[in-house]
C-alpha cells in the first residue's frame, strides 16, 4: 500500500472542518475547577463521548468518505476496527450512500458490534490478532 506522503497545513484542516461540518456534533469544551485545582493548572475537557458515534473518530471517517465522495469515488469501503472506528465509518458511509465492511476481532464488545450494525455496516469477525485482521480485510 502506498502512503500518502502530502504535508499537512493548516489551510487543509480548515478544509476539512469546513467539510464535514454538517455531519457532525459540535461538542462543548468544559471546565472543572476542582480538577484545575488539585492538578494545579487549566484542564478542558473536550467533550467527543457526545460526538455521534460516540467518539472523536467520526471527524476523521466523515471527512475520508467526503473526501472520496467528492474525488468521484461512490464504491464500497472497508477497514478493520474492535469498535469507534468501525462504526464512526459505517455511520459515514451510510450518510454518503456508501456500503461500509467491518473486519472485527471475535473478541469485541457486544455493544461496539451492535453499534457497527446499527449504523449499517456489514461485520466480518475474525480472530483477535492484527495480523488476523490484516488477512481478513485483504479477503474483503
Amino acid at each position: 500500500m502506498k502512503m500518502n506522503t502530502k504535508k499537512i497545513e493548516f489551510s487543509d484542516i480548515v478544509d476539512a472542518s469546513q467539510r464535514i461540518s454538517e455531519y457532525i456534533h459540535h461538542t462543548p469544551v468544559l471546565t472543572c475547577h476542582e480538577l484545575d485545582r488539585k492538578v494545579g493548572a487549566h484542564i478542558y475537557l473536550k467533550c467527543e463521548n457526545l460526538q455521534k458515534a460516540g467518539a472523536f473518530k467520526i471527524r476523521g471517517a466523515c471527512n475520508a468518505t467526503l473526501s472520496l465522495k467528492l474525488s468521484g469515488y461512490n464504491g464500497s469501503l472497508a477497514t478493520h476496527s474492535s469498535g469507534n472506528h468501525g462504526a464512526a465509518l459505517a455511520l459515514a458511509a451510510r450518510q454518503q450512500g456508501m456500503k461500509a465492511h467491518i473486519v472485527m476481532p471475535k473478541n469485541s464488545n457486544k455493544a461496539k458490534y451492535d453499534a457497527i450494525i446499527h449504523y449499517g455496516g456489514t461485520v466480518t469477525l475474525c480472530g483477535p490478532l492484527l495480523t488476523d485482521r490484516d488477512h481478513t480485510l485483504a479477503d474483503i
